[in-house]
């Protein structure tokens, strides 16, 4: 029996809500706070988020438990096939977001003498909550010679600015930067990784991949349902996060407002990725009494030092033994707490990752630290800047990848990923 022709990727754009459109009237409002599911939260698999809405999800969305990050170099196209990329992505992450396939067929489905739209491999699975949020880096509007590839350079917005080298950084270059990057948050490892092998395929020819991370055990909760995940270092991590549930900080502190600088970045945000790797071989033969000095917190509670429980608001004035205060002026805590930094806040994204082993039999292991904001050069560049210089962390601490991308606002149905930037 001949099999149906695939259509054209042009003709699929003109498609894309089909598959995608499920929970989109509830979507818009809901991001005001966490993203509403589109199903119930009691059936893992069938949890779905919506795709278009004021923003993109993925950034206030409730944290998933598995990541896969992607960054890319655009290729030596057009301004028109870089479009195309944004426009063919849009339509196959709408897709996949919903537990759908990345093409218009299914993976088992369309022509048979062609390859597969989609890899298969998350065929059975559902879409455990899949997230994809996309960003781009300065070098998409400027490249590293001053070369304007795009017509982008007058759109730069003053915020995506080039992160500086802070104290200690040991970065490797074929882990940073980049011109596009992808966050695929899912439940199920193999759905975030069944996401990027997907876009990737997809932007053959016109971008290739620099580099990519796995990461699981997420390292912050962005919503109030979740309770606090610890890191490798067994302590709880991002216990002051910006949360979903209240909309005035995210407004504050996540979203680019009017009053900033790019229109086309209204109800977007900024992306720093940093890949920290863990030292965790003499942390782990540290005391325990140095390891809580050093944190500012209690290893099993997480109670500031200072007394009380996970949320009590630490006492940096109460003293300690010698007269020193009881949390210590270079624990992490002190360093970046928004009262030490002007009231600087962030929503931290991060995960736990283990790359196998180095060379030495060491574990290759670290937080895959990502955040949004704002304004970099108000949050994340301050507050990064001051615990490079004296946490007491440092000792355990490498700093190898560094990044940063605007992601801009979220997606109608019948448009694409970025289009504000290219079409005002």
């Amino acid at each position: 029996m001949a099999r149906t022709f695939r259509i054209s990727r042009r003709r699929a754009l003109s498609l894309a809500g089909v598959s995608a459109a499920a929970g989109v009237g509830a979507g818009v409002a809901a991001e005001r706070a966490a993203p509403e599911a589109t199903t119930s939260p009691t059936d893992p698999a069938a949890l779905k988020y919506p795709f278009y809405g004021e923003h993109q999800a993925g950034i206030t969305t409730p944290a998933q438990d598995r990541l896969h990050f992607a960054v890319f170099d655009v290729d030596d196209v057009s301004r028109e096939e870089l479009i195309s990329l944004l426009q063919d992505w849009t339509v196959a992450a709408a897709r996949m977001s919903q537990g759908g396939s990345a093409g218009e067929f299914a993976p088992d489905a369309g022509p048979y003498e062609a390859p597969p739209e989609d890899t298969g491999e998350a065929m059975d699975l559902g879409p455990t909550g899949l997230t994809v949020t996309f960003g781009f880096g300065p070098t998409l509007f400027m490249s590293a010679d001053g070369t304007d590839r795009f017509r982008l350079a007058g759109k730069r917005p003053r915020a995506l600015v080039e992160l500086p080298r802070f104290s200690g950084d040991m970065l490797e270059e074929r882990i940073s930067g980049g011109d596009l990057c992808i966050q695929a948050c899912a439940d199920d490892p193999q759905v975030a990784v069944h996401a990027i092998r997907n876009l990737s395929r997809i932007a053959f020819g016109r971008a290739s991949l620099r580099y990519s991370q796995l990461g699981f055990g997420r390292t912050s909760s962005t919503s109030t349902s979740q309770v606090t995940p610890r890191n490798l270092f067994g302590f709880k991590d991002g216990t002051a996060n910006v949360k979903a549930e209240d909309p005035a900080a995210a407004d504050e502190h996540v979203w680019v407002d009017e009053k900033d600088d790019q229109a086309w970045m209204v109800a977007g945000s900024y992306l720093v990725s940093r890949k920290v790797r863990m030292n965790v071989e003499p942390w782990d033969r540290t005391r325990l009494s140095e390891q809580e000095r050093s944190i500012g917190r209690t290893k099993g509670a997480g109670a500031p030092l200072s007394g009380g429980d996970e949320f009590t608001a630490p006492d940096f004035s109460m003293p300690g033994s010698g007269g020193q205060p009881i949390i210590a002026e270079h624990s992490h805590v002190r360093l970046a707490h928004p009262d030490s930094n002007g009231g600087a806040r962030m929503l931290r994204r991060g995960y736990n990752f283990v790359d196998g082993n180095d060379d030495l039999g060491r574990l290759d292991a670290g937080l895959f630290f990502i955040c949004f904001q704002r304004d970099p050069e108000r949050s994340f560049i301050p507050v990064q800047t001051r615990l490079a210089g004296s946490d007491l962390l440092n000792e355990y601490l490498r700093h190898v990848g560094s990044a940063i991308f605007a992601v801009p606002g979220g997606v109608s149905e019948g448009s694409y990923v970025g289009a504000r930037l290219f079409e005002s």
